[in-house]
């Protein structure tokens, strides 16, 4: 998907720094220690504003590598276009003693088009490099230099962006002149802003942390912007290239979007117009021709990327995406509403944060790079509906899980107003399976799966609907990864694509040697369709639980057993209750069959941190019971 707003913001993510005195390790503070897989010795940062168009970023950075999980968190990762030029790009390295091993300058580093596999053009590119020195622990130094020729957007300043890194100081400035007005947000800081001036008059703002821990990773951690620390500034006044404007809040930034980047961009072909006219004449309902064209928009255009300068926030004009058929996620919504315009449909432009995590826009602190993708709103009276445009397969009105249930911003004509995308409840979000299996004598297993697929969990299947059946075969062998020697002989996938859509798969199977033979005895896996795993136990939690989103799985499994054999087991009875889910398992014997069935459904929410020893049992006896095994002895 685009990543028009966050470009900027992961352009200054690494950098570096002139040498210190000493990075011995020996002299990293040991309550630093532990969880620490990297620790920050000394990072200084400084955001220079010299005009509107003139910002220089200085960055300096010492970072020592305890073990090889740090490697990652030391890749210094430079992404630079024509808006954004690197300069001074060097470092050094230092063994565990503070002895200085090597260097490395701008040549060491790959150099790569920053281009994403869906893209046409971009003028991105990237240069990183991971400085180790082939044992540990090991330093690194370094230091470049960023010239910006916008201030539309700066980047937020995380002195712990992740877990697994502490930090013995690291800090932050932001100077400029006294007329430029900013606005700053801190979040989970540990220090508060210290305010000064220069000896040539500029105003600072200063934050400083020192001899931070390195936060355990927990499993099931809620969102990193809920707990990490940071500090967010926006401009009042700002220019991006010609363009100019100014804004304290979302109704301004949401009218600037509109009145610069969005009005004016409507105009289509002829042809086109008629053929919305007579797509939508014998259509009555509003929302029922709103469909019409968007399956319309879908036949017509492909999803690609464009990324250069301001193209990175305005869209290709409807005009351009009629001609061509191709446009990114910002063209592909601004030619939508071209479309719905002439059938007198009004829908708002709207900027969301696209991710798996239902990442929200701050409702109380407005600033450009808090989005990285586009979708539609359709404000019909009582039935608000959303369009994902970058699709051809997506059902009208249905998002998926990467831009359902968070706050997002409208742009319209009257400026910003601050949306919430519709939630996928967990039981909207359902799984269902049933299998009709047999097994022979010699533990061959045969039979059919008919699976259906709602809500968020239609995402599992979707993109196999229109694929090659090789295709399908593959990734369905790798879906059933448990049942070995499978061999899948027919594979049938349809959808309904309603606004809450549904998939169904049908498979036919074999699979040799399914139950394996001892000693005329037949051993195999009850449940080798659905399987949870554990979650690792932490002792100590610190952060909440947060489960990101809530599902419903359902299945059911017949098993025809072989003639004269019988099952020799207790017959299952599980039944857990808990604050955040339930789940239930049973089986049954009937007439020679064994009947197995299994109801799991999770709750999204967040939990108090004391909840995770009951989320470790309940994940673990869910874990016990979908690996029950089953012996078949004769009769």
């Amino acid at each position: 998907m685009s990543r028009f707003y966050i470009l900027f913001f992961l352009l200054v993510t690494l950098s570096t720094a002139k040498a210190q005195t000493n990075y011995s390790v020996s002299l990293i503070p040991k309550a630093l220690m532990p969880y620490a897989s990297a620790v920050v010795r000394d990072e200084n940062i400084v955001t220079e504003v010299k005009d509107n168009d003139d910002v220089i970023y200085h960055y300096k950075k010492a970072i020592t590598v305890l073990n090889k999980n740090g490697d990652d968190i030391a890749h210094i990762v430079l992404f630079y276009d024509k808006m954004n030029a690197l300069k001074g790009l060097k470092g050094i390295t230092y063994n565990e003693f503070g002895k200085q091993v090597g260097k490395f300058g701008e040549k060491d580093f790959s150099d790569e088009s920053a281009i994403s596999g869906y893209s046409l053009y971009e003028d991105s590119r990237v240069k990183h490099l991971i400085p180790s020195i082939g044992s540990y622990p090991y330093t690194i130094e370094y230091e470049c230099e960023i010239r910006s020729k916008q201030t539309l957007m700066f980047r937020d300043w995380e002195p712990v962006p992740q877990t697994g890194l502490a930090v013995e100081k690291s800090a932050y400035t932001f100077i400029c002149k006294p007329d430029f007005k900013i606005r700053y947000k801190e979040i989970n800081m540990p220090a508060t802003v210290v305010t000064g001036t220069t000896k040539e008059g500029f105003k600072t703002y200063t934050w400083q942390v020192n001899n931070l821990k390195a936060l355990r990773p927990e499993p099931l951690h809620p969102l990193d912007v809920t707990y990490l620390s940071r500090v967010k500034i926006a401009p009042v006044n700002f220019a991006y290239g010609r363009l100019t404007g100014s804004f304290s809040n979302w109704k301004e930034l949401g009218l600037w979007n509109y009145n610069n980047l969005l009005a004016g961009r409507d105009q289509l072909l002829p042809q086109t117009v008629e053929r919305v006219k007579d797509l939508t004449a014998n259509i009555t309902d509003a929302k029922q021709k709103a469909k019409a064209i968007y399956e319309f928009m879908q036949g017509k255009t492909n999803y690609i990327s464009v990324q250069v300068g301001i193209g990175g926030y305005m869209p290709t004009p409807a005009l351009d995406v009629d001609n061509l058929k191709y446009g990114d996620c910002k063209a592909l919504v601004n030619y939508t509403q071209a479309l719905l315009k002439v059938a007198g449909i009004e829908s708002w432009y709207c900027v969301v944060t696209g991710d798996e995590d239902k990442i929200s826009l701050m409702p109380d602190f407005a600033s450009m790079n808090q989005g990285n993708h586009i979708i539609l709103c359709l404000p019909f009276k009582n039935d608000t509906t959303f369009l994902e445009c970058t699709s051809q397969k997506m059902p009208f009105g249905f998002l998926s899980d990467f831009t359902d249930d968070r706050t997002v911003l409208a742009c319209t004509p009257q400026g910003g107003k601050l949306l919430h995308t519709p939630k996928y409840l967990y039981a909207d979000n359902l799984q269902a399976r049933k299998a009709a299996f047999s097994i022979a004598p010699d533990g061959t297993l045969k039979g059919n799966i008919a699976t259906t697929y709602k809500g968020t969990q239609y995402d599992n299947i979707q993109s196999l609907i229109d694929e090659a059946s090789t295709e399908q075969v593959k990734t369905i062998r790798k879906m059933y990864s448990s049942i070995t020697n499978l061999d899948v002989e027919k594979v049938d996938i349809k959808q309904d694509k309603k606004q809450m859509p549904v998939a169904t798969e049908n498979i036919n199977l074999t699979a040799r040697d399914f139950a394996s033979e001892d000693n005329g005895k037949l051993y195999f896996s009850l449940n080798p369709l659905n399987r949870q795993r554990p979650v690792r136990d932490v002792h100590n939690r610190i952060t909440p639980v947060y489960i990101n989103r809530g599902y419903t799985d359902d299945d059911e499994i017949i098993y025809d057993l072989p003639a004269g054999y019988h099952p020799d087991m207790e017959q299952l009875n599980v039944n857990l209750n808990t604050t955040f889910g339930k789940y239930q398992a049973n089986t049954f014997l009937v007439n020679g069959k064994l009947i197995y069935k299994r109801h799991i459904e999770l709750w999204d929410g967040t939990y108090k941190p004391e909840a995770y020893a009951e989320v470790v049992n309940f994940y673990q006896k869910v874990a016990d019971t979908d690996n029950y095994n089953v012996t078949l002895v004769k009769d």
